[in-house]
């Protein structure tokens, strides 16, 4: 903003900001579902009130000019969005002064230049320009003396090998972006191995006094804060702003009535305006000035980020606060379509399994790692020990027992492994944690290359049920051992779901007529005979597939029966008739979610995480332990440097993510540990173009 008029920024300027200025940031990304806009205002902690008003009022007007699409975001100086800094790849430059004080964007002698730059952040990077002097300087950042065609990196004695790279990443790009190419680079890792870069170091900043300060570590928001969400519904009475609290975690979509405006509290960490499509012009108008006053009003500090949302056009981020978020028509992963308020059974889409290593992002979508044609191998915990279970059972889980499963496969001629520990719901403390060390010393055996999945019983992957070849089947209680302390009950009842044996399981449910559904096959045994029961709702696959399962649950004779022609017997077996439910199934849904990556930080005692808006494999770094959320698993990615206290808390922080989750999550969800180097398809099916060779 120049003369307060919007004035374009030259392409190589972008990621350079004047302190004493405001910007305007258009960033348009094309998507599945057309194309998203955000709209940002900046502030420069030196600008003037003027020039934060007007700036202000020019996003109301681009937001108008392209009807209410964008979404808003505030942001100040040193506190941006992540979704801000994920524009900048090679980090944000802040810059002394403004463009009135005579300063231009690109000049011409860029040579006599002498600044220093304090550069942050290990993933989203800024450099701030501050005092030359040593006192500017401490152990655990990284600092870039400018001197036009000299640059000088002075790494921290502390800086992680992630920050050093991450400020040569900016050191270069000041080079080609503002010197032409023309400027070099020296760099200083360790002051008595250069000599000469420290003299020039010298010569500029003088002989340095006493010892460096320490490093001054990031006040960041931990995850317990952010979960704290809290709306507000915001209206005018009589001339007076209204703001009351409607409700708490966990929040539903139908609290946002459609004529009014709202204001989502997240913690203090960010505040969103969510603008009702038929609220009045005035409401949509005052969006900031309300958020503004509301930060005032709660004493949280001016730099809060502030996101104001139009409805119908929410973001990512906002969309995961609630619940459960529907949009109308969505058509999800592989051709299945949605539309709200119609209950459809929706039809499992047979995908071709064989397309897997063409097409990563495949697997990543249907959640498999190959075609399941690799060697399975079976132990149950006994006495806290691995036990051999019988290959003849493969496939039946008691809900007594712990288990774990190795499943091998070859990937360009060498094995990969991948080690399932399922947990049964009845199974003991002593059991599970059993079940845990069991897997880290079989993972040993296997040189750490295995990724480990927990499975919670109930809610096994979709791999894990190809695995089994339609043959898996979930017995409620009891275990396999040998000698059982409680007889099996005469009478059971099976669910059995799936139309092929990719995708086949068969739970056992209470043997009461209200656990029967018309969209399913049921299996009856009793010591007698074996109905196979076929809802209304069932097909020919489905019930094919359930004749297999029935020959694993029971050697007697099979009687198959249509829902309404039910003979007495089969009720009397069920206790009596009751009712069940007869509607054709939902499936659960949730809107196709776009997977979030993290990086998890946990040195502090407080859990931290990190987002990374539009993520790729570089950033992942070998000091990290990343947290990709995919809705339906949670990868944990462990880099070869990470420290070993991140590593050992790293499953600790996936559960307490599920669990602070503002959507409130389910805490079954699959938590899979991938190791680097040895990342399988369906993890790196999320990230665009992985490379397998990078490390």
């Amino acid at each position: 903003l120049q003369n307060m008029k919007m004035v374009p920024v030259p392409e190589k300027a972008y990621g350079t900001f004047f302190e004493g200025d405001c910007y305007i940031i258009l960033h348009t990304k094309r998507t599945s579902r057309g194309s998203a806009v955000d709209l940002h205002y900046w502030i420069g902690k030196d600008s003037s009130q003027d020039e934060q008003g007007a700036v202000a009022l020019y996003v109301t007007q681009l937001d108008n000019a392209l009807r209410g699409n964008p979404v808003q975001h505030r942001e100040v100086e040193g506190h941006e969005s992540e979704t801000f800094q994920s524009y900048f790849r090679n980090g944000i430059i802040y810059k002394k002064g403004g463009v009135a004080s005579g300063f231009k964007h690109v000049e011409t002698n860029m040579y006599n230049i002498k600044r220093l730059l304090h550069v942050k952040g290990k993933k989203h990077v800024s450099a701030t320009e501050v005092a030359l002097s040593w006192d500017s300087f401490n152990k655990g950042d990284v600092f870039l003396l400018d001197l036009g065609k000299v640059l000088i990196q002075w790494n921290g004695p502390n800086c992680s090998i992630a920050e050093k790279s991450r400020g040569l990443a900016l050191a270069r790009s000041i080079r080609d972006s503002e010197r032409g190419g023309r400027a070099q680079i020296g760099i200083i890792d360790n002051e008595k191995d250069s000599p000469d870069l420290m003299q020039i170091m010298k010569m500029v900043l003088g002989e340095r006094r006493g010892e460096l300060r320490e490093a001054i570590p990031d006040a960041k928001a931990d995850e317990l804060q952010k979960a704290n969400v809290r709306l507000y519904h915001v209206y005018e009475k009589d001339n007076d702003l209204v703001v009351q609290e409607i409700a708490t975690r966990p929040l539903t979509q139908d609290l946002l009535q459609h004529e009014d405006c709202y204001i989502l509290d997240q913690g203090g960490f960010k505040i969103y305006v969510w603008r009702g499509k038929a609220s009045s012009l005035e409401e949509k108008k005052t969006a900031f000035t309300r958020a503004v006053g509301f930060i005032q009003a709660k004493g949280y500090p001016s730099s809060t980020n502030i996101e104001v949302i139009n409805d119908g056009a929410e973001s990512a981020m906002f969309k995961q606060l609630f619940q459960r978020w529907t949009e109308k028509d969505e058509t999800q992963g592989l051709g299945k379509v949605y539309t709200t308020g119609k209950i459809a059974k929706v039809e499992q889409v047979k995908f071709d399994t064989t397309q897997l290593h063409a097409r990563p992002e495949l697997a990543a979508e249907q959640r498999m790692v190959d075609d399941a044609s690799g060697e399975i191998e079976v132990w149950r915990i006994e006495d806290l020990q691995m036990q051999p279970v019988n290959p003849k059972t493969y496939g039946q889980f008691y809900g007594g027992d712990c288990y774990l499963v190795l499943y091998t496969y070859l990937r360009s001629g060498r094995p990969h492994y991948v080690l399932y520990m399922w947990q049964g719901r009845h199974a003991s403390v002593d059991e599970i944690t059993a079940c845990a060390l069991n897997a880290i010393e079989l993972d040993k055996k296997h040189g750490d290359e295995a990724v480990q999945v927990r499975v919670t019983m109930g809610k096994e992957p979709t791999h894990f049920l190809a695995i089994f070849k339609g043959k898996l089947v979930i017995y409620e209680g009891g275990t396999s051992r040998a000698q059982k302390s409680t007889p099996e009950p005469a009478i059971r009842l099976f669910q059995v779901r799936g139309t092929d044996e990719m995708n086949t399981k068969a739970t056992e449910v209470p043997a009461r007529a209200s656990s029967l559904n018309s969209s399913d096959v049921f299996l009856l045994t009793t010591s007698q005979v074996c109905y196979l029961w076929c809802g209304k709702g069932c097909s020919g696959d489905e019930r094919e597939m359930a004749k297999m399962v029935a020959d694993i649950v029971s050697k007697r004779d099979k009687h198959t029966i249509l829902e309404g022609q039910e003979p007495a017997e089969f009720w009397e077996a069920l206790g009596g008739k009751a009712p069940y439910a007869s509607e054709k199934r939902f499936q659960e849904q949730i809107t196709h979610y776009q997977p979030r990556l993290f990086e998890c930080s946990n040195q502090t005692g407080r859990f931290i995480m990190t987002e990374v808006v539009g993520f790729c494999q570089e950033d992942l770094d070998e000091d990290d332990v990343m947290l990709l959320d995919t809705w339906e698993e949670i990868f944990l990615w462990v880099g070869k440097a990470s420290n070993t206290y991140e590593r050992n808390e790293a499953i600790a922080s996936a559960k307490e993510y599920l669990k602070t989750h503002p959507a409130g999550r389910d805490l079954a969800t699959p938590i899979i540990l991938v190791k680097q180097g040895y990342e399988p398809l369906n993890f790196t099916g999320w990230f665009n173009a992985w490379d397998p060779y990078k490390w």
